[in-house]
């Protein structure tokens, strides 16, 4: 995912171009059902693998599932600030956010700190009352919905899997082997993507994250290492 080094800050403490991409590789898909959503799991330090077990996958709510890329403190915090908010919202509302409003509460957070900008890009997905839904929120605030979604240093390889591959109305089930194909072939191709997957699908009936031996399972059946 996501480097711990210090990121290189211009004069008022913007970023540097192409920065925000420097590793990792998350997926967002749209299905018929509901959403799936799938990262990686390494995080690098510049060249130095720093960690091979990192969390970049957040269930946020029942509906709401979110991946990170970026800083590590950075994703995290506002992880953290996010399910803490949609909770609240929850406590005082009797119902949950939709999507499309935690999605805005969020890019609202990053939009607010523009000068001193927080250094993570986000896929948010969930469902609502009217369907699946994913966003990409970029660290300035940009909010856009799409039917699919890849952020991260590997999303050039990911793009290219699920550009040729995703189907509007395609299943939950489809959808999770689409998203480990495109995993797959940008952890062979983008050496700070790699070490392992993480997945979810979000559908009206349950939040379901896969454990490593279903995960492992469906790479044999797809014939991927």
């Amino acid at each position: 995912m996501m480097s711990e080094a210090f990121p290189v800050r211009g004069p008022v403490g913007t970023p540097q171009p192409g920065h925000f991409l420097k590793g990792t590789t998350t997926i967002g898909i749209v299905c018929k059902e509901g959403v799936v959503m799938a990262t990686e799991r390494r995080a690098t330090a510049g060249s130095f693998i720093a960690n091979k077990a990192t969390v970049k996958l957040f269930r946020i709510d029942d509906n709401i599932g979110l991946t990170i890329a970026g800083l590590v403190g950075d994703a995290q915090s506002l992880a953290r600030y996010l399910r803490a908010s949609v909770s609240l919202y929850r406590m005082r509302r009797g119902s949950p956010i939709s999507v499309e409003g935690a999605s805005t509460l969020l890019a609202n957070m990053l939009n607010n700190n523009r000068y001193f900008p927080f250094y993570a890009w986000f896929i948010l997905g969930g469902v609502s009352q009217d369907g699946g839904h994913i966003y990409s929120v970029d660290p300035m605030g940009g909010n856009i919905e799409d039917s699919y979604v890849s952020v991260g240093s590997g999303s050039t390889m990911a793009y290219g899997v699920l550009e040729e591959n995703y189907a509007k109305g395609m299943s939950v089930n489809d959808g999770v082997d689409l998203a480990l194909r495109g995993l797959t072939v940008a952890m062979k191709r983008d050496s700070a993507s790699g070490d392992g997957y993480l997945v979810a699908t979000i559908t009206e009936k349950e939040y379901k994250q896969f454990t490593d031996d279903e995960i492992k399972k469906r790479l044999t059946k797809l014939k991927l290492p």
